[in-house]
C-alpha cells in the first residue's frame, strides 16, 4: 500500500495507466472477483493509525459491521477487530452488498471518532481488500489466521484472551480439543505476512 509513495512522479504515472488499461480504478482495490460466495475481507486504517487503542471503539465497530451486514443477507463467519485493523470472513449473496454496507460502516465510524478526537475531516479508513476463498483448506486457514491475529501483532499472549474475535464463538461451539486440533492441522505460518507492506 505505501510502496506507491516511494516512486517517482512518473513511476506513479506509469502505476495509474497500467492499472486503468487493466480496468482497476486508479488507487484502490479492484475487486474483481465478484462471484463466488466466500471472501476474506481486510481493512486497515489510513496509514495504519491506532484509532481503535480501546475496546469500545473496537466493539462499536463490530457491533456495526454485524448490524450492517446482517440487514445486507452478509453473514459474518469469523472476525477479528484490532487497533488499526479488521479481518472478516463472509458469506455474500451479493457482493455490491458487501461493499456497500463496508462503506457505510466506515463512514459511520469515521464520522463518530472523528468528533470524539475533536478532527473532522481526517481520513480514518483506507479501503478494504477481499480475497475470494479458493477450497476449504483455504478457509480453514483463514478461519486461523483470524483468531491468531492478536498474538500475531502483540496484543495478546494467547488467541482466547481478545474481545473481539469470533475465537471464542468457535470455542463454545465446538470446544478446546476440536480447536487445538484445528490450529495445529491448518496454522500457515506466513499467512498474510506481507499485508501491510
Amino acid at each position: 500500500m505505501y510502496i506507491y509513495r516511494k516512486l517517482t512522479p512518473e513511476q506513479r504515472a506509469e502505476v495509474v495507466r497500467k492499472r486503468v488499461s487493466r480496468g482497476y480504478p486508479p488507487h484502490s482495490p479492484p475487486h474483481t472477483i465478484r462471484d463466488r460466495k466466500l471472501y476474506f475481507i481486510t481493512a486497515p486504517c489510513y496509514e495504519h493509525k491506532h484509532h481503535m487503542t480501546i475496546e469500545a471503539r473496537r466493539q462499536q465497530l463490530l457491533d456495526l459491521l454485524f448490524e450492517q451486514l446482517i440487514s445486507n443477507d452478509v453473514e459474518i463467519l469469523a472476525w477479528v477487530v484490532l487497533p488499526n485493523h479488521y479481518h472478516l470472513l463472509v458469506h455474500v449473496e451479493n457482493f455490491d452488498a458487501l461493499g456497500k454496507s463496508l462503506r457505510i460502516v466506515h463512514g459511520r465510524t469515521s464520522r463518530f471518532w472523528n468528533l470524539e478526537d475533536n478532527s473532522t475531516g481526517r481520513k480514518v479508513w483506507y479501503a478494504y481488500y477481499d480475497r475470494a476463498i479458493r477450497s476449504e483448506s483455504h478457509y480453514n486457514a483463514v478461519v486461523n489466521y483470524i483468531h491468531n491475529n492478536p498474538v500475531k501483532h502483540g496484543y495478546a499472549e494467547s488467541i482466547y484472551e481478545w474481545g473481539q474475535t469470533s475465537v471464542n464463538w468457535y470455542l463454545q461451539e465446538y470446544g478446546k480439543e476440536w480447536m487445538s486440533d484445528f490450529f495445529a492441522k491448518y496454522y500457515e505460518e506466513n499467512f498474510g505476512e506481507d499485508w501491510d507492506d
